[in-house]
């Protein structure tokens, strides 16, 4: 606990006095306009001056009526973390999970398009990596194009995949899975190119000598020694993947999943769903990447990698 919870603990703690503390002159002008309109008296008293005054200085002025109004307003600029953390309960605890106002469910509709996205990521790198290792031509030429193809932002791309998608008739799942492809193959691509060269010099001559194939090279070593890599690549993978789905929902006007969530709070000024949102996204990583470090400690302990 000393060494791994008080720190994570202590970190905890300060961002949120930060994050409380940053409610404050962000939210002073809304705080001090409130206070009028319930009859408050604050200072200065022309409506006129308190919209051409900053925030910070509406704070300073009306210390009071700031402190006291900014953790409770329906549309906070900055909203506070107990804001967020009710809207959190509120979205998962207290609707049905298939209700479309429910976090989990339109958590799911994303996590669908994220997951399928990262299988075809994965896959289709694992099967380039193999090719720029065993081919010098592919090295030459597919590795660059897939470094350059990582520098176009995505969400310049994600409407065009899907425009073109839809002139086919292809919508729903696939085009937002595509784009989470896009964004996944890259690190697992050159986590496996890394880990399927990492066998040095030596130990492929031993199979030299015991006159292995390339096959039995590869799966007897290669495949083996890139098991560490390609696991941390799966990582940065399925928090890209869902990026990419997020994205993906964005251009579509979608009803559902956690960007249809974002955009909603966004039209209409709920800035307190748009952080609810946006934390549901990021548990939704922490435990996907979470589920891949149980599947690798078990495959690496299998494999007598680590103990």
């Amino acid at each position: 606990m000393r060494h791994t919870g008080l720190p994570v603990l202590t970190i905890v703690t300060a961002l949120l006095a930060i994050w409380y503390l940053a409610c404050v002159p962000m939210n002073a002008a809304q705080s001090v306009l409130s206070a009028a309109r319930a009859d408050v008296v604050v200072r200065p008293e022309s409506p006129r001056d308190r919209r051409e005054m900053s925030g910070l200085a509406l704070a300073v002025l009306n210390p009071g009526v700031s402190i006291t109004r900014a953790f409770t307003q329906d549309r906070p600029r900055l909203p506070a973390p107990h804001q967020v953390a009710t809207e959190l309960w509120a979205t998962t605890a207290m609707v049905a999970p298939t209700s479309n106002k429910s976090l989990i469910y339109h958590a799911w509709v994303t996590f669908s398009a994220t997951l399928t996205g990262f299988v075809i990521g994965t896959v289709l790198g694992i099967l380039l990596a193999v090719g720029i290792v065993h081919s010098r031509v592919m090295d030459r030429s597919i590795l660059p194009w897939a470094i350059v193809s990582q520098t176009v932002p995505i969400i310049a791309i994600a409407p065009m995949i899907i425009v073109v998608l839809y002139s086919i008739g292809v919508q729903g799942l696939l085009p937002k899975a595509i784009i989470s492809a896009y964004l996944s193959f890259f690190p697992v691509v050159v986590g496996m190119v890394k880990g399927l060269r990492s066998p040095d010099a030596m130990q492929l001559d031993l199979l030299r000598t015991y006159a292995a194939s390339g096959s039995k090279t590869f799966f007897k070593l290669r495949l083996p020694a890139s098991t560490p890599y390609l696991f941390a690549s799966l990582k940065i993978g399925i928090a890209a993947s869902l990026v990419g789905a997020i994205v993906g929902e964005l251009p579509t006007g979608a009803v559902a999943g956690l960007g249809a969530r974002l955009l909603a709070g966004s039209y209409y000024g709920q800035t307190v769903q748009i952080w609810s949102a946006l934390f549901a996204a990021a548990i939704l990583a922490a435990l996907a990447v979470g589920v891949i470090g149980v599947i690798e400690r078990a495959a690496l302990n299998r494999m007598g990698l680590r103990r």
